[in-house]
C-alpha cells in the first residue's frame, strides 16, 4: 500500500552526494503515488544510520532544510573522498499511505527504528494487537503496525535464532500483507522479503548497485535516471515473488534467496559487525498525546433524532406506499404503479431478456489473455468490500489467471477495507497496486462541497460528495498502460448492485428505464442523458454559488473519468450468478474477512461516505441502496418480501460510528449536518 524503495552502493561510485540525492529525489517523487500522507528515510554509511521522517508528502520532505543536510553536508563530509561515494552506503525510503497509526505522531511514521532494526513496511499485519498480547514481554511504543514485526524479529534473534529463521518466524505470525526491506545495527546485511509479490529489484556489476521499489513499473522509471541508465543497461529486473526473501550482504558479493513457508534449516549465515553502529534519529522521538476525537462524536440527542426519523419510516409498513412485488416506495424516482400495485420497475425487470453470459463464455473470453509463463495476465479492480474479494479468490484459483489488484485511495477507503485488502492479498500471495490521491487535499474537497450541499440540500447533488472516487477509472488505464496488462476485471457487475446506482440519475430527472440493461451501469448512459445530467448540475450550481470552488476539478475530472474514458472491463457477474451466502461463506472462510460492527450490512462497508449518503437518502427520501438492493433479490426469488423488509429495516439503521468516522477524516461537525438533513424537505409525509 505504502510506497517503499531503497538503493546499497557495494564499491565507491563515482558521483557527487548531490547526484545521488538527485536519484534518490527522483524515486521519492514515483513513490509518493502510493502514500503522500507522511514521508521519511534512513541513510547508512561511514558505521553510522540516519533517520529522518516527516508526517508530509516526499514532495515535500526533499526540500525541507535537514533532509539537504544529509546528503550536503553529512554524507559530503564524511562518505566522499571529493572524487566518489565511499562504499558500503545504504539508503531506504517510504512514502507512506497511513494504515494503524496517525501520521501526525511522527514516530508511527517510517522507517520505524526498533530494537536495532530500521525497517521499512509496505502492507498492514492486520492481527497486530493478538500478537502484542501473546507476546507480552516485547514492549509496545507506538501505534503502527511495523512496530510488532521488527520486535519479534530482534526477539527471535535474541533467542540465537539466525536471521533467516528469525524472518520465517515472524512471516509465519503474522497476518496480511507485509512487503518489508530491514537493515540492522549490528550486521552488515539487507533483508528484503514480502508475501504478496509488490516488491522489485535489480543488481548492476560494474560497480555493484542495488535498487529496489514497490512496483516493477516505478524501479524501471528509477533505473532510466542519467546517473543509472548505462549502469543498469544489462540488469534484469527480479521480483522479490510472494513468499520469497532475500538476505543480502551490504557489500553486494552476496544475494541469498530463501523462501520464507520453508521449514527446513537454511544455514545462510549473516554477517556480524565487531561493534554496534550508532542510530540518529534525526526527528521528534517525544511521546505525543492521542489526538482528541471527542469534537467528531454524535451528540445523544442527535443520534436520538436519527433513530426517531428510522422508526417513523418502520413504525408501518403502510408509512410509504411501495410496489406489492418488491419494496420500492412511491417516493422512487419515475416509479408507476399498475392496478395491481406492482411497480415499474419490477413489469421493466419482467422484460428485460437473459442476463447473465455463463461461465463458458467468462473461459472462452480470457483464453486469449492466459499467460503461459506466469506472468500478470489480469488487472482486479479491489475495494475490499465481499465481491472484490471473493472475485480475487475465484480468479485465481478458480479460472487460474495470474492476477495484480490495483486500489485507488481518494480518502474514503476505510480502515476496514484496507484491513480486508490486507488480509486476501495476504493469503493469496497477489501483487497489490495502491495509487494514493493526496488525500488531505481530497477531503478538504468532500468538506467544502458537503458545506455547500447543507446550504441547500438537494438529491440530485448528494453524488458530489462522492467525486473524488471516480477517478478509478482513468487511474486503472494509466496502471494498465504501465504494467502492459490487456485485461481488467471489475469483480461487480451483479444486476442488483447495479441498479442502486440509477437511482441517483433519477433526481437528477434523468430515467434509465426502458433501456437495455447492459447499460445500467454508470458508466452505460446515453449521450443525451449525460448531456442532460450536465445541465441539471450547472443549474444547481448557479443557484448555490457556493460549489464553484477548489474542489471543481475533481468534480469535472469525475465527469470526464466516468463518461469520457471508454468501459472496456469485464464484469465478472454479468457472467457468473451472483449468490450472497456463497460469497460470504467462501470469503470468511478463507480469509477471516472482517465485518464492521455498526451494522448487520456486509455491502457498502468498505467505503466511508456510505453509512453518511444514506442516511440521507433515508431522511429525504424514504429509501436506500438497500431497498433497491433487495427489491431485486425478491424479483430474482432469492428473498421473499417478508424477508428482504427485515432485512432493508435493519440496514437503514443509521450507523453512529462509521458517521463519526467521516466527520473525522473530513474534519466536520456531524452534528450539524444531521440536523440540517433532518430538516431537509421530504419527499413523503409521515402520517
Amino acid at each position: 500500500m505504502c510506497g517503499i524503495f531503497g538503493i546499497a552502493i557495494g564499491e565507491n561510485l563515482k558521483l557527487s552526494p548531490k547526484e545521488l540525492m538527485q536519484i534518490i529525489n527522483s524515486i521519492f517523487k514515483l513513490s509518493e503515488s502510493r502514500g503522500k500522507e507522511a514521508s521519511g528515510l534512513a541513510i547508512r554509511f561511514n558505521e553510522k544510520i540516519y533517520v529522518y521522517k516527516e508526517p508530509i508528502t516526499s514532495s515535500r520532505l526533499v526540500k525541507t532544510p535537514k533532509y539537504k543536510e544529509l546528503f550536503e553536508k553529512t554524507l559530503h563530509d564524511t562518505g566522499w573522498d571529493g572524487l566518489q561515494l565511499t562504499a558500503p552506503l545504504l539508503i531506504l525510503g517510504h512514502s507512506r499511505l497511513q494504515t494503524n497509526g496517525q501520521s501526525e505522531i511522527n514516530t508511527n511514521n517510517q522507517p520505524v527504528v526498533k530494537d536495532g532494526a530500521v525497517g521499512i513496511h509496505n502492507g498492514i499485519i492486520v492481527n497486530d494487537h493478538k500478537l502484542w498480547t501473546a507476546f507480552p514481554n516485547l514492549k509496545k511504543m507506538y501505534d503502527v503496525d511495523t512496530e510488532v514485526f521488527l520486535s519479534l524479529l530482534q526477539m527471535y534473534r535474541s533467542q540465537g535464532k539466525p536471521l533467516i529463521e528469525a524472518v520465517k518466524l515472524v512471516f509465519e505470525q503474522i497476518e496480511g500483507s507485509a512487503s518489508v526491506a530491514i537493515q540492522f545495527d549490528d550486521l552488515n546485511n539487507l533483508v528484503l522479503a514480502s508475501n504478496t509479490g509488490s516488491l522489485y529489484m535489480a543488481l548492476s556489476q560494474n560497480p555493484k548497485i542495488l535498487v529496489f521499489a514497490s512496483e516493477k513499473y516505478i524501479l524501471q522509471q528509477a533505473l532510466g535516471n542519467q546517473h543509472l541508465k548505462d549502469l543498469f543497461a544489462e540488469s534484469p529486473i527480479t521480483q522479490v515473488k510472494a513468499g520469497q526473501g532475500y538476505l543480502i550482504d551490504l557489500n553486494l558479493s552476496q544475494k541469498h534467496l530463501f523462501t520464507l513457508n520453508d521449514q527446513s534449516v537454511d544455514n545462510t549465515s549473516s554477517a556480524p559487525l565487531k561493534n554496534k553502529i550508532k542510530i540518529y534519529e534525526l526527528y521528534d522521538t517525544t511521546a505525543q498525546p492521542p489526538p482528541d476525537m471527542s469534537q467528531y462524536l454524535l451528540h445523544e440527542d442527535i443520534k436520538q433524532s436519527m433513530l426517531q426519523n428510522w422508526e417513523a419510516l418502520y413504525k408501518d409498513e403502510n408509512v410509504l406506499r411501495r410496489c406489492t412485488r418488491c419494496l420500492l416506495p412511491e417516493t422512487m424516482p419515475f416509479i408507476s404503479f399498475d392496478a395491481q400495485g406492482v411497480c415499474s420497475y419490477c413489469r421493466d425487470y419482467e422484460t428485460r431478456g437473459n442476463y447473465l453470459k455463463g461461465e463458458k463464455a467468462l473461459t472462452e473470453f480470457i483464453a486469449p489473455y492466459r499467460s503461459s509463463t506466469g506472468e500478470p495476465d489480469v488487472l482486479i479492480g479491489f475495494s475490499g468490500g465481499r465481491d472484490s474479494a471473493f472475485g480475487l479468490d475465484y480468479i485465481k484459483n478458480t479460472l487460474k489467471l495470474h492476477p495484480i489488484t490495483f486500489t485507488y485511495d481518494w480518502g474514503m477507503v476505510n480502515d476496514l477495507a484496507r484491513r480486508n485488502q490486507a488480509r486476501v492479498v495476504g493469503k493469496l500471495g497477489i501483487e497489490h497496486i495502491v495509487i494514493s490521491a493526496d488525500i488531505r487535499t481530497k477531503r478538504a474537497n468532500i468538506r467544502k462541497n458537503l458545506k455547500a450541499w447543507l446550504k441547500k440540500p438537494d438529491l440530485g447533488m448528494v453524488p458530489i460528495l462522492m467525486a473524488g472516487d471516480k477517478q478509478f477509472y482513468y487511474y486503472f488505464h494509466k496502471v494498465r498502460k504501465q504494467t502492459g496488462i490487456k485485461l481488467f476485471i471489475f469483480c461487480g457487475g451483479y444486476e442488483g448492485e447495479e441498479g442502486t446506482g440509477l437511482f441517483k440519475y433519477g433526481f437528477c430527472n434523468v430515467t434509465t428505464q426502458g433501456t437495455k440493461n447492459a447499460l445500467k451501469r454508470m458508466t452505460g448512459i446515453s449521450t443525451k442523458n449525460k448531456l442532460k445530467m450536465m445541465w441539471y448540475y450547472f443549474k444547481q450550481f448557479i443557484k448555490n454559488p457556493a460549489y464553484i470552488n477548489k474542489s471543481m476539478f475533481d468534480t469535472l475530472f469525475a465527469y470526464y473519468s466516468s463518461y469520457v474514458l471508454p468501459d472496456d472491463y469485464l464484469y465478472l457477474f454479468h457472467y457468473l450468478e451472483w449468490d450472497e451466502k456463497t460469497v460470504l461463506n467462501t470469503i470468511t472462510e478463507k480469509f477471516n474477512w472482517e465485518r464492521e460492527t455498526d451494522t448487520i450490512a456486509t455491502w457498502r462497508t468498505d467505503d466511508g461516505t456510505a453509512a453518511f449518503y444514506n442516511y440521507i437518502y433515508m431522511t429525504m427520501a424514504g429509501f436506500t441502496e438497500f431497498d433497491i438492493f433487495r427489491s431485486h433479490q425478491i424479483r430474482e426469488g432469492k428473498l421473499t418480501r417478508e424477508e428482504a423488509y427485515e432485512i432493508v429495516k435493519e440496514e437503514n439503521k443509521p450507523r453512529f460510528k462509521s458517521i463519526e468516522w467521516y466527520g473525522q477524516a473530513i474534519d466536520f461537525d456531524m452534528n450539524k449536518a444531521i440536523e440540517v438533513i433532518n430538516s431537509a424537505p421530504k419527499r413523503y409525509k409521515i402520517p
